[in-house]
């Protein structure tokens, strides 16, 4: 119960501001009161004690579960098998992002509209579903760097800045309905599922590599996984044209 009550209060901090801004614009800017303020009000409350369950819920059960996992691959020295794991949680936790399902059926509304693929429901279906996919694949690829990174101890920042520059050459080569896709897909790929786990990858997988630090070689997974996305939408693009 404590803990639920500490983190219901952290929940009500993160959100004061954003109340604080909103409540200031409506009615000192804007000068006109808050349209059905009970509705909202309950909405409020709402994602509050949603906020409240979901980070207790990431600190009880998903950030020990992915440090656990992690470490117990990395002490039986199992090289294989550790990157089918960060594999597999890569693409799994991305495809079920809920995030990446409306992006990707909303490229694929915009595409219909355009009359690049088929205005049917089956013809957006397959554009959305290669999307998810392909998005998916390349978190999947990433999640596999980054741990191959925390193990062979490369440093990030030149992956990082080699990574943006192939976005960069990348974007002169795709087709420009496919640009905008690609670099929103960085985005929605780190969300409220990816982010805990491959966090708790990263951080449980150098704790227990010996000469690893934590802070320094455990993080850096979830920039992968906004990096490749990117890359990998565009050649998709390239490849449907």
């Amino acid at each position: 119960m404590q803990a639920f009550i500490r983190s219901f209060i952290g929940s009500i901090r993160d959100l004061v501001p954003i109340i604080l801004v909103v409540a200031f614009f409506q009615l000192v800017i804007l000068q006109q009161p808050l349209p059905n303020f009970i509705t909202i009000f309950s909405g409020l409350f709402l994602v509050l004690l949603g906020l409240t369950l979901f980070v207790l819920g990431l600190n009880m059960g998903l950030f020990p579960i992915g440090e656990s996992m992690a470490q117990t691959f990395a002490r039986k020295g199992s090289l294989f098998w550790l990157l089918l794991f960060a594999f597999a949680l890569g693409f799994g936790t991305t495809i079920a992002e809920p995030a990446l399902t409306a992006v990707a059926w909303e490229a694929a509304e915009v595409a219909a509209e355009e009359g690049q693929i088929a205005a049917s429901e089956e013809g957006m279906e397959k554009y959305a579903m290669g999307l998810r996919i392909t998005i998916a694949l390349s978190v999947g690829c990433a999640i596999l760097l980054g741990v191959i990174r925390i193990i062979k101890g490369w440093p990030i920042h030149m992956m990082i800045i080699g990574g943006y520059s192939l976005v960069v050459i990348m974007t002169f080569f795709a087709p420009a309905s496919i640009i905008g896709i690609a670099y929103d897909s960085g985005g929605v790929t780190t969300s409220t599922i990816t982010v805990p786990l491959v966090t708790a990858l990263g951080v449980g997988l150098a704790s227990a590599i010996k000469g690893r630090n934590p802070l320094l070689d455990g993080f850096g997974l979830i920039a992968f996984a906004s990096l490749l996305p990117m890359v990998f939408v565009m050649v998709y693009g390239i490849w449907l044209t």
